[in-house]
């Protein structure tokens, strides 16, 4: 027996991916002699005083974690995009700047959201603001995901922490 909540139209996870595949593969034409590095780039907006923390802000902001923001900054810097600095008080704290070539980039890519908008045939007020709308929930949706997956991750790590320590009590 084939239950409907199971079969694949049924399915958020599979309309999301499939969605964000399109998405991936209708902006691809257009980033590609930009390079890949503009969704990083376009976090770094100059709303924090043009210089951001690389884990705090610029992590957060693109939901990944640090660790995962390190060399995707050190290959943006080697291509001249951002500036990185060293925080005054904490050493271990990077801030990220966009350099002039950066700039630039964001300069040659101002028009590719409108350009989205017309290759979906986004063009009418009323379509515009209905993908105004789908943006809104999908941040929402993206945020409580988000906060839930820290969550989980704040759990296991606890429980590893739990574990460590009866491993350690035992040994003793």
């Amino acid at each position: 027996m084939v239950y409907d909540q199971l079969k694949l139209q049924s399915q958020l996870c599979f309309r999301l991916y499939t969605v964000s595949r399109l998405v991936t593969q209708t902006y691809y034409p257009m980033l590609e002699n930009l390079g890949y590095y503009l969704s990083s780039v376009s976090c770094i907006d100059g709303s924090l005083g043009g210089r951001q923390p690389k884990g705090d802000g610029l992590a957060h902001r693109l939901y990944l974690d640090s660790n995962t923001m390190t060399p995707l900054v050190q290959r943006m810097a080697q291509l001249g995009l951002v500036d990185r600095v060293k925080g005054e008080k904490d050493g271990r704290e990077t801030y990220v700047s966009l350099t002039e070539r950066g700039k630039a980039l964001q300069e040659k890519a101002k028009d590719i959201p409108s350009c989205m908008v017309e290759k979906n045939c986004l063009r009418t007020k009323k379509s515009l603001f209905n993908s105004r709308e789908i943006a809104t929930d999908l941040d929402r949706l993206i945020a409580r995901l988000s906060g839930q997956r820290s969550k989980e991750k704040e759990e296991a790590l606890a429980k590893m922490r739990e574990e460590r320590l009866a491993s350690k009590r035992n040994r003793k």
